[in-house]
């Protein structure tokens, strides 16, 4: 739970030689074994952790989980805490340098950005490693207080042995706190507790202007709901407290199948509107060329003990064609990813690129997207990821830059695709624009970790809508020289 002991100060360090400054000039860093004409150096100020340019650990921050984009950065810090974020954001906005935060999330030696497309890249600048704030600081019956790159899987090993849990997981759990709920983080409860965003009570943030802030409802509340689903541009979230709730003991998964879509929607709605079950998600099982997609409904009950509930009601008044109940322990359903990963691994594709379409679609229109796009997305265009399609109540979302379609209900079209090893990324990409195009002609909005090509100062517009002046004020707030998370490209 404890962050490894770093040295009291370290100065930026190279391969081969001290780095003394920014050479302001050359737009180089200046060492010890490079004369540099005087006056022409910003001097490196203290710090507590340490700042690298070693190629080999700036050629791993150059990567992200969609292996779509290289952004190499010039040098890697690895902060003591939140002063050490601080002295390096005001040292990279007086030498015109961009900042980003670096997940570096995963298991075993798999660390990396878990962005898609560059979101978390910052070529020629300087990243910084979550991965070194990794301290869980207290657990208290209703919520944790922890360390922006302690992942979520770590936060609910320790929580369960408490018997609590956060109340909104991504699937995928080996991934940092701060880098979902800066991006919203959105899972199977989002139509009970919103997203992960949603679960925030306060948070520590350093601002674009090196500022270290507490931001709640309640203080600093124009930078909290701007930096909490604000794609990291405001601040760099160094520490959050995070609702917890009573975690069950069991689930009993109900995995339902279909073969007609319009029966796949109408009995998720059902499920949506009466709330019966607490985790529910939605899956589109493309078929071979000539079939038609299959769906599937896989939707969760909590219990404690050894007698699971009663599955007649849970069922009532929904039509699937075929029905299979397994149960398992809660812990065992919450990892259930681990497995899916583990596998894909072993086959290859993990590394491979990855062009992912992360979408929310009105429900009003869902169905003619479906019935338009799906035709054009063939097995091997999903390889061995998932289609996901589900839907939530948008009044769940608190924060103003969770932005989803202007309707009540909408659909996450979550398309995960882990193509063959050795496909050319580039079609999929013209695909996912393609796609995304025509969503929003429907009235979508995209979530923001996808990889969609191109897009432009109106395409961000567009998708920020009324919000568009809350982004920009509360950028030229807290980053007015724009030096964080360029890689979202939100602000070229």
């Amino acid at each position: 739970m404890n962050r490894p002991a770093l040295s009291r100060r370290a100065l930026l360090t190279g391969a081969a030689a001290t780095v003394i400054g920014f050479n302001t000039t050359t737009r180089t860093w200046a060492t010890t074994n490079t004369p540099t004409p005087p006056g022409c150096i910003t001097p490196l100020p203290p710090i507590q952790g340490t700042l690298t340019t070693n190629t080999t650990t700036r050629t791993a921050y150059a990567q992200d989980f969609g292996r779509l984009t290289t952004t190499t950065p010039y040098a890697v810090l690895n902060p003591a805490g939140a002063p050490d974020i601080a002295t390096i954001i005001n040292f990279a906005r007086r030498n015109q340098l961009k900042v980003a935060m670096n997940g570096q999330s995963g298991t075993g030696n798999d660390l990396e950005s878990h962005s898609n497309y560059g979101q978390a890249g910052v070529a020629g600048g300087i990243s910084i490693n979550a991965r070194a704030l990794n301290r869980i600081h207290t657990i208290t019956p209703t919520n944790a207080t922890v360390d922006a790159g302690v992942t979520w899987a770590q936060l609910t090993e320790a929580a369960l042995t408490q018997n609590l849990t956060p109340p909104c997981l991504t699937d995928y759990l080996h991934l940092s706190i701060g880098g979902t709920i800066s991006v919203g983080g959105i899972g199977s409860t989002v139509h009970k507790h919103g997203l992960q965003a949603d679960t925030v009570e306060s948070i520590e943030i350093v601002t674009g202007t090196g500022r270290i802030l507490t931001a709640s409802p309640t203080r600093n509340p124009d930078l909290f709901h701007t930096a909490l689903a604000g794609a990291g541009q405001v601040g760099i979230i160094t520490r959050a407290t995070v609702k917890l709730i009573p975690a069950p003991q069991n689930a009993r998964v109900f995995t339902l199948t279909y073969d007609n879509q319009n029966t796949f929607l109408t009995d998720q709605q059902t499920l949506l509107a009466d709330g019966r079950f607490p985790s529910q998600v939605g899956e589109i099982l493309i078929q071979p060329t000539g079939q038609p997609p299959r769906y599937k409904i896989e939707a969760v009950a909590h219990y404690n003990g050894t007698t699971p509930p009663d599955p007649t009601p849970l069922l009532t008044g929904l039509n699937p064609t075929t029905t299979d109940i397994t149960d398992q322990t809660y812990r065992d359903y919450t990892y259930r990813a681990d497995t899916f990963a583990d596998t894909i691994k072993n086959l290859g594709y993990w590394n491979a690129p990855k062009p992912w379409l992360s979408l929310f679609l009105p429900a009003s229109t869902t169905p003619t997207f479906l019935t338009e796009a799906l035709p054009h997305i063939t097995p091997d265009d999903i390889g061995a990821g998932l289609l996901l399609c589900y839907p939530f109540h948008t009044n769940k979302l608190t924060h103003p830059l969770a932005i989803t379609p202007n309707e009540p209900i909408t659909y996450l079209f979550d398309f995960l695709a882990f193509p063959h090893p050795n496909t050319n990324p580039t079609p999929a990409l013209t695909r996912n624009r393609t796609l995304y195009n025509r969503a929003t002609q429907l009235g979508a909005k995209r979530y923001l970790v996808g990889a969609i090509p191109n897009m432009t100062q109106t395409d961000w517009q567009n998708h920020y809508g009324p919000h568009w002046t809350t982004l920009t004020t509360a950028k030229n707030t807290y980053d007015p020289t724009h030096t964080l998370t360029p890689g979202q490209n939100i602000f070229p």
